[in-house]
C-alpha cells in the first residue's frame, strides 16, 4: 500500500471512529553508506528507518499514536491508541490542525539518476579516489574515506484536505588524509557533496585532498596576540553551525537566546546578512513545507545586521504575537520543536584570493575542533582548537602549528568587515562564504 492511499484509508476511517480533526505526519530515510582503507573496502551498510503518526480531535481531546509498520493493522492500532490516550496532554499543548497555506512551491529534489547510481559503482568511485591520494605524494601515509548517500520522503494529510508530499536525495564523500615528514605529522580533511554523481571527478578530489594535508607541512609558531581572521568558507560555516540555535524563537521563550526581544536591533555588522532558503540548489534541507504543512518560503533572518525575525513555528509564533516562518520540525515520534532549511550567510562580492591578498598580517583558519565543548551557544562565547595558516603581506606565509582562537560569537558578527563570494554549505547544512573578522585572541599551543 502506498503511503498516500495509507493516509486516505486512516483518515476515512478515523472519521467513523469519532475523530472530529486528525492529521497523518509520515517520513522515511534510506542511506548507503561505505568506508575504504589502505586500499580496501573497510565496511559497508544499508539502512532504512521511518514511520508514521497520527493525532486526532475526539470528544473535545487531542490524542497522539505512532506507528513503524504501514500495513492494515496498524490503523486500528493507532486510532485505538489514540483514543485511548486522548486528554493526556495540557490543554496549552494541544496544537490545532492546520489548514493548509494558500500555495506552495513544488520544488523538487529528487534526482532519479542519482537513485539509480548502484552499490559497487559508489564503492568504485572510492577505492579510486582513495588509491590516486595514496600515489600522489609519498609523505602521504594513510587515507581514510567515507561515502554515504541519503534519501528523505515525507508527507503530511489532514481531515480539513491538506495532502503533501516530497522527496530529496543527496551523496556525499568525506576523506581524512596523513601524510608524514620527518618528525611532523598532520592530517586534513576533504568533504564534497552532490546531487549529481557523474560530475565528481576523481582526478581533482584526489589532487584537492593531497594538496590540503601537504600545504599543512612545515608549521611555525607566532606571536600570541590578537590577529585580524580569515575563516574559510568551511570553517566559518562550521562556527556559524555552533550557534544558530540563538535563532530559534522557542530556543529564545525558553531564555536560551540572547536574542529574545531584540527583532528590530543592530546584532551584527552591515555586512552580515542571514537568510534561510528551503530552496537554495546547493542546499541540504531543501523542503516545499515545514512539519506542520506551512508553505516553505526564503527568510532574511538578519538583513545588513539588522535581526528581522527569529524562526517560528505556529506555536511560538502564536506565543509572540506573530505570523509563523514555516519553520516547524518533527519526527513522527517526536516533540514539535523549530528548525531551520539552508541557513546561511550571503556572499559578498571578493573571491577567497582577494581576501587573503588584503591581509597585511592575519591568520586564516581552515578547521577548528572542539566545538561543541569549547562553545557556548546561550552566551556565545567560546575557546576552540583551530588550525590554518599565517598570512604576511596578502601571501600565505606559512601554516600555524595547533592554536586555540577565543571570544564571543556575538562580538564576531559586529567585527565581520567583510563576506567572500565563495558560498559553500557544510555538512551540518549551514552555509558560509569566507569571512573576514576584525580581530580574535589567537594563542599558539
Amino acid at each position: 500500500m502506498s503511503i498516500l492511499n495509507y493516509q486516505e484509508k486512516l483518515l476515512a476511517q478515523g472519521k467513523e471512529y469519532g475523530f472530529e480533526a486528525m492529521e497523518v505526519y509520515y517520513e522515511k530515510t534510506s542511506s548507503f553508506g561505505c568506508g575504504v582503507f589502505n586500499g580496501e573496502l573497510e565496511h559497508y551498510e544499508t539502512a532504512e528507518a521511518g514511520g508514521l503518526s497520527f493525532r486526532g480531535l475526539i470528544d473535545g481531546k487531542m490524542g497522539y499514536a505512532y506507528t513503524e509498520k504501514i500495513d492494515e493493522d496498524s490503523i486500528q492500532f493507532l486510532l485505538e491508541r489514540a483514543k485511548n490516550n486522548a486528554g493526556v496532554l495540557e490543554s496549552d499543548e494541544m496544537d490545532e490542525i492546520f489548514e493548509g497555506s494558500p500555495a506552495y512551491q513544488n520544488e523538487d529534489w529528487f534526482s532519479e539518476s542519482l537513485s539509480k547510481v548502484t552499490i559497487p559503482e559508489k564503492i568504485s568511485l572510492m577505492l579510486e579516489i582513495e588509491k590516486k591520494i595514496s600515489e600522489y605524494n609519498p609523505k602521504i601515509k594513510l587515507v581514510n574515506g567515507r561515502l554515504k548517500d541519503m534519501a528523505g520522503e515525507k508527507a503530511i494529510a489532514n481531515s480539513k484536505g491538506l495532502a503533501l508530499h516530497e522527496r530529496q536525495n543527496y551523496i556525499y564523500l568525506y576523506f581524512t588524509v596523513v601524510v608524514e615528514d620527518g618528525s611532523e605529522k598532520k592530517s586534513a580533511n576533504t568533504f564534497k557533496i552532490t546531487r549529481d554523481f557523474s560530475k565528481w571527478n576523481t582526478d581533482e578530489i584526489a589532487k584537492e585532498a593531497a594538496e590540503e594535508v601537504l600545504k599543512s607541512l612545515n608549521e611555525k609558531s607566532v606571536a600570541n596576540k590578537k590577529y585580524p581572521v580569515l575563516f574559510r568558507r568551511d570553517a566559518a560555516a562550521a562556527f556559524i553551525a555552533t550557534f544558530n540555535s540563538i535563532f530559534s524563537a522557542e530556543e529564545a521563550q525558553f531564555g536560551q537566546s540572547l536574542l529574545a526581544g531584540k527583532s528590530g536591533e543592530k546584532i551584527a555588522a552591515d555586512t552580515v546578512t542571514f537568510i534561510d532558503d528551503p530552496f537554495h540548489p546547493l542546499g541540504l534541507s531543501n523542503r516545499n513545507f515545514d512539519s506542520e504543512g506551512v508553505a516553505s518560503q526564503e527568510l532574511t533572518v538578519v538583513e545588513n545586521g539588522v535581526l528581522k525575525t527569529l524562526l517560528h513555528n505556529r506555536k511560538t509564533a502564536k506565543k509572540d504575537g506573530v505570523e509563523t516562518t514555516g519553520h516547524a520540525y518533527k519526527s513522527y515520534k517526536g516533540t514539535l520543536s523549530v528548525a531551520p532549511s539552508n541557513f546561511y550567510v550571503k556572499p559578498g562580492v571578493k573571491e577567497y584570493e582577494q581576501l587573503i591578498s588584503g591581509l597585511q598580517e592575519g591568520i586564516l583558519i581552515t578547521e577548528l575542533s572542539g566545538l561543541h565543548s569549547g562553545a557556548n551557544p546561550v552566551s556565545g562565547d567560546f575557546s576552540v582548537a583551530a588550525r590554518g595558516y599565517y598570512v604576511k603581506d596578502g601571501k600565505i606565509e606559512a601554516p600555524t602549528t595547533l592554536m586555540t582562537i577565543a571570544g564571543n560569537f556575538f562580538t564576531v558578527l559586529n567585527d565581520v568587515v567583510e563576506a567572500g563570494s565563495d558560498l559553500e554549505f557544510g555538512p551540518s547544512g549551514v552555509g558560509s562564504p569566507s569571512l573576514l573578522v576584525k580581530g580574535l585572541s589567537v594563542t599558539m599551543e
